[in-house]
């Protein structure tokens, strides 16, 4: 392949072989005629006919080397040139792969998200030995880890249990009153939170899977009780860094939606958000589950239960992590009745921790 300044080359090079030889044979004119004309007699002593011979020779030589050497040349050279990267291939191949691996941002300004995906699944794929159980992997990761709008850091939830202060306290229709608190750290990107509280299962679903949802439950309509109504679920309190936001609420039929506008200020930089609800629980479900919306590392979940007439509580976690969970219960003696629930470790979104009561009276 030609390209356009190996053609200027070219045409240069024979430029000038074309001067150099015409001004040769101008000096071989001017030396034969000084011979013969009395008054170029004084040119005699000067060395035209050198001159002429040796730049017309030169000429010459820049044409010939312009078709034949030149070419030879390049030949050669890009032989030497393919020698020398077989053999630095590895070592150019091993710079490489250390400058990507100990600069990963690196590959940021030369590969797409695409090429970034294919280049951790076959890293994985090696790693596990299997593609299909790389690919599975890194997909599940990717979807619930990588393309989450926000991550959480240094989460902590206390809940408190206590009778409902209407409506049976015992049999068919009785309460609990939770009180939930979560506070963490975060860099938010959705300049709105929003809460949910309804009846339709699978609306209900469909908000687990919103990015703008903070929490949703789902409420059983079946005992006449609307899930619109406040004394079902009330978001009591947001708070950005201490200072709080104010909490607009709109209700339908069977559903109820809370939702706070974090401000502009508040976005794309270091934040802790606390927020405070209360919802109604089933006492005889004998279950309360709380999960992550969000992926979150650093999670401790407190529950307290000395009004609510417990009498012990299993606890379950649904951690996907290597790290284990701590639990810590209080001593049987103590009027104090709470259980502790702590990981460091890295948590994917929707796990979560399941408490599982015994009522005194069921006893």
């Amino acid at each position: 392949m030609s390209y356009p300044l190996d053609q200027l080359y070219k045409t240069k090079l024979r430029l000038v072989g074309l001067v150099t030889a015409v001004i040769g044979v101008g000096f071989l004119l001017v030396s034969h005629t000084a011979e013969t004309a009395p008054e170029l007699a004084w040119l005699i002593a000067w060395p035209t006919n050198e001159l002429g011979t040796t730049l017309l020779s030169a000429g010459v030589i820049a044409v010939i080397f312009e078709y034949y050497a030149r070419k030879e040349a390049e030949e050669r050279a890009a032989a030497h040139f393919r020698i020398a990267i077989r053999q630095e291939a590895p070592a150019i191949r091993d710079a490489v792969l250390d400058s990507f691996a100990f600069a990963p941002e690196a590959l940021r300004g030369i590969a797409s998200d695409t090429t970034l995906d294919r280049i951790a699944t076959n890293a994985l794929a090696l790693r596990l030995g299997d593609q299909a159980l790389a690919q599975d992997a890194y997909t599940d990761l990717r979807d619930q880890v990588i393309a989450a709008p926000e991550h959480w850091q240094d989460v902590d939830v206390s809940v408190s249990l206590s009778p409902r202060p209407a409506g049976p306290a015992t049999g068919r229709g009785s309460m609990f009153v939770a009180t939930v608190r979560w506070q963490y750290r975060l860099r938010p990107t959705l300049a709105t939170m929003r809460f949910a509280c309804l009846s339709d299962e699978s609306e209900y679903r469909e908000l687990l899977r919103d990015p703008t949802i903070a929490s949703a439950w789902h409420f059983d309509p079946s005992g006449g009780l609307d899930p619109a109504d406040p004394e079902i679920f009330t978001l009591l309190q947001l708070a950005i860094d201490g200072k709080a936001r104010k909490i607009r609420r709109t209700v339908r039929q069977g559903a109820q939606l809370a939702s706070v506008t974090l401000g502009q200020d508040a976005v794309e930089r270091d934040v802790t958000i606390s927020y405070t609800y209360r919802v109604l629980v089933q006492r005889h479900g004998h279950l309360l589950y709380l999960d992550l919306p969000r992926p979150a590392k650093g999670v401790h979940f407190q529950l307290d239960y000395a009004q609510a007439g417990i009498r012990r509580v299993n606890v379950v976690d649904y951690f996907a992590s290597p790290d284990v969970a701590r639990l810590e219960q209080s001593p049987a003696d103590v009027p104090t009745k709470t259980v502790n629930v702590s990981i460091d470790g890295q948590v994917f979104p929707r796990a979560g921790v399941a408490f599982v009561w015994v009522l005194e009276d069921e006893l």
